[in-house]
């Protein structure tokens, strides 16, 4: 599948909630009931992206094309927690997972990380992620909850990456 990734923008924060919108309404039912992916969708907005932008996450897209029309068709983003210590998160579209459309955008956002003094990326990685990020060299330090913005509970498996043997 042809796609091009670039860094994203705050005109971009609507398609980025549309991405990821759908990748959990498609995705997420593999691993979570459907109360928990309505609880998961519940206050996706592009006001959310343009927030986390706003606060310095670095979102990255990958755009190509779904039925004939241009569309993101996923993001990663990177974000300080502490330090060395950054966080990550990536999301496609469920019609072009598997594709390495996510491999790529990850790839971006562990780079940023890099550059911007990260020596550690952990995630909440969702079910539904975890078998891609152990894929990508995170291993798991853990399991159990993190809250969705409802409020509720979501189950997921904590995993850290060491950017150590990354860093030239």
């Amino acid at each position: 599948m042809e796609f091009e990734t670039r860094r994203a923008t705050e005109s971009d924060a609507a398609a980025i909630a549309e991405a990821h919108l759908d990748s959990i309404r498609s995705l997420g039912p593999q691993c979570y009931p459907a109360g928990v992916v309505a609880d998961w969708s519940e206050g996706l907005g592009p006001g959310l992206y343009l927030e986390a932008m706003a606060r310095g996450e670095v979102f990255f897209i990958a755009i190509g094309e779904i039925d004939g029309k241009r569309a993101v068709l996923g993001f990663a983003s990177d974000y300080r927690i502490d330090g060395s210590q950054h966080g990550t998160s990536a999301y496609v579209r469920g019609a072009v997972a598997r594709r390495g459309i996510g491999s790529a955008l990850l790839r971006l956002a562990e780079t940023q990380a890099i550059a911007r003094g990260a020596r550690t990326i952990t995630i909440e990685a969702s079910l539904t992620g975890l078998e891609f990020y152990r894929a990508h060299g995170f291993v798991e330090i853990g399991r159990g909850e993190t809250h969705l913005r409802s409020g509720r509970p979501i189950a997921c498996v904590f995993m850290e990456k060491q950017l150590r043997d990354l860093v030239s």
